[in-house]
């Protein structure tokens, strides 16, 4: 029989979740009314996991997604990255816990327009005062099929291209977790499904969590678990055994 020190020591080994949320609500006040977005979410996300957040327009994904990213202040509940309570920490801390763990994809791409392409995928790592990295950034640009546009600004590339620089950009510092916003909703059907297929192979292969909202169900379906929302709940969820990491 194990004696109760080696019982503690066997759980003080189990890996908690990457990301923790507690009964996350988010309520929208006005001199005049009350609008709650989000009412009583609660999921936990591991290390290397997917997750797609679905429902209709208005139900609260994005919301979510943005207090998950520690963007946002929710109105009660709680969301920990990496054991870090977002509630406990200052504007400053939170900035610091996203630059070190976090990459972002969204769906207007946000890319700098004065910057090239192999500049705007080095500026995360400009921010965390990391310098020399050029070859790093080069080749994740080759990763995504524009080894050939390294010095092209955005508005010399195609809305595909600006989506795979930004797809350069949210690996360049190996983030932990990854959230992408719509990140095929700007881009048609022939130009979506390349962006979906690294979007995924640079995940698997960083072993990066990722949370994604999207109104596509063929995206959503190349994630682990979905999760979807109405109402400002999650009403359903389900797991695709085949795309666990």
């Amino acid at each position: 029989m194990s004696s109760p020190a080696s019982l503690g020591s066997a759980a003080d080994a189990v890996k908690r979740p990457l990301l923790e949320i507690h009964e996350l609500t988010k309520v929208h006040r006005t001199a005049s009314h009350e609008l709650t977005v989000l009412r009583e979410v609660s999921l936990t996300l591991e290390e290397g996991d997917s997750l797609a957040i679905i429902g209709p327009s208005g139900s609260g994904k994005t919301t979510l997604l943005g207090l998950c990213a520690g963007l946002d202040n929710a109105t009660s509940g709680s969301v920990k990255l990496a054991g870090q309570a977002f509630e406990d920490l200052d504007q400053d801390a939170r900035a610091a816990l996203r630059n070190r763990l976090v990459g972002f994809v969204f769906q207007s791409f946000q890319l700098i327009p004065t910057l090239t392409a192999i500049e705007n995928v080095l500026v995360p790592l400009e921010l965390r005062g990391e310098t020399g990295r050029e070859k790093d950034a080069e080749e994740l640009l080759r990763q995504v099929g524009l080894g050939d546009r390294l010095d092209h600004y955005p508005l010399q590339l195609s809305g595909g291209e600006q989506q795979r620089v930004a797809l350069a950009r949210a690996f360049i510092h190996r983030p932990r977790i990854l959230f992408a916003d719509e990140p095929t909703g700007n881009l048609d059907a022939d130009t979506a499904g390349p962006i979906v297929e690294m979007l995924f192979k640079l995940n698997r292969e960083a072993g990066t969590a990722l949370v994604l909202v999207t109104h596509d169900p063929t995206l959503a379906a190349m994630a682990h678990r979905v999760v979807k929302m109405s109402g400002g709940r999650i009403v359903a969820e389900e797991i695709h055994p085949q795309q666990a990491h």
